[in-house]
């Protein structure tokens, strides 16, 4: 994998997505490395490429499914973190949620501009205008804004299983671990976050 360009002049060391990471990193650190990356530390981002990097590729991985593509959006997951590390809330989320979700929504826009692409190209030689192309990116538009209305009514405990364990791809052992709860909470909390999201989204269309 190649080095993540992170601004003019500064492109972190090549690594291995999937090799040298930490399992179940702790929130308090990760949360205080993305502070540090915020204002441009490299080393804090180092560090914080090797704690979150496996879960990254691994969440990226189950949706592109594509090695070569996979590579390249967990690229532009680290080039999105180290940019936007400065939005990152604590009082909204735990930092791996965070990342797991950048990372999960960077690899669903990248399957769904592929497709796009294969779907324009099989249509080059109509001089038709594409208005499924359009309906389609206005539905995915509000898709999108809907599920985070619906994160939104949720408890931070709920939010964060659900992020963790759909984004991140977690078990309901590892999201305990991650949230420092027991598991029986948190598939409680999941179950019922769910039974919201369901609701909810339900509700909106």
């Amino acid at each position: 994998m190649k080095g993540v360009e992170t601004g003019p002049g500064r492109t972190s060391p090549p690594r291995s997505p999937w090799s040298g990471a930490r399992a179940g990193p702790d929130h308090a650190d990760l949360a205080a490395l993305l502070a540090r990356v915020a204002v441009g530390d490299r080393a804090a981002f180092d560090a914080m490429y090797d704690r979150v990097a496996a879960p990254v590729f691994g969440t990226v991985r189950n949706v592109v499914r594509d090695p070569g593509l996979t590579e390249e959006v967990t690229q532009e997951v680290f080039v999105e973190v180290w940019r936007a590390a400065s939005r990152f809330d604590a009082r909204k989320g735990s930092p791996m949620a965070w990342v797991a979700t950048i990372a999960h929504r960077r690899a669903v826009d990248r399957v769904r501009s592929e497709q796009r692409s294969a779907d324009r190209d099989r249509r080059a030689a109509s001089p038709m205008i594409a208005y499924d192309d359009v309906a389609e990116t206005v539905e995915d538009n509000l898709d999108r804004e809907r599920v985070r209305r619906c994160l939104g009514s949720l408890t931070d405990l709920q939010r964060e299983a659900v992020t963790l364990a759909y984004y991140g791809g977690y078990t309901y052992r590892q999201v305990a671990g991650l949230l420092g709860v027991p598991a029986g909470t948190v598939s409680t909390r999941m179950r019922d976050g769910l039974i919201r999201l369901r609701d909810c989204l339900g509700a909106g269309r």
